[in-house]
């Protein structure tokens, strides 16, 4: 088994994670949630990456208005079936794939009914990400709301004081 020096010390300081971001990009990729959704309205992304020795690597945020210009509108993402055609293109020719998802609430990072029936991928393992606020603020893993799908309209809630198990957020994401 081959391990790098950075999976090494992620190791460390999150054992048990199976999500990553580096600083940079989540930074970058919270910064333009809260652009497009203008402090007043949900807003979100697909989180494109890899996966190796279980860990989920994000390396992209794909912005769910840019498939469906129309899905912010009603001040709650409302995406349209047909707008995954292009997601799924960029994946293939990307060689990434949906690690999760990510979107805004106006107050808390709580799972809202309209989000346990609706998930975005609706495949067991799928990681949902709910930012407070609408990301006026960049949120830390233990402000996020993180649900993993297990099929049949139930998740798993890993937020709060657990959320810092299974995302880092780091140099070394």
């Amino acid at each position: 088994m081959n391990l790098s020096i950075r999976a090494i010390i992620r190791g460390f300081v999150a054992p048990e994670h199976f999500l990553s971001c580096s600083n940079h990009l989540w930074n970058a990729g919270l910064t333009e949630i809260k652009h497009r959704g203008a402090g007043r309205r949900e807003s979100g992304a697909f989180l494109l990456g890899d996966e190796s020795y279980g860990i989920r690597r994000i390396k992209r945020f794909l912005f769910y208005d840019d498939f469906d210009p129309h899905c912010l509108e009603r001040g709650y993402v409302h995406f349209n079936g047909s707008a995954y055609g292009p997601l799924w293109q960029i994946c293939r020719s990307s060689g990434l794939r949906v690690v999760g998802d990510i979107h805004t609430h106006p107050g808390a990072a709580i799972q809202s009914n309209s989000d346990r029936q609706n998930p975005m991928v609706a495949i067991k393992g799928h990681i949902a990400l709910i930012v407070p606020n609408f990301a006026k603020q960049v949120a830390l893993p233990h402000e996020l709301g993180i649900y993993e799908y297990e099929g049949a309209y139930q998740w798993k809630n890993h937020s709060g004081k657990n959320a810092a198990k299974v995302f880092y957020i780091g140099m070394w994401g």
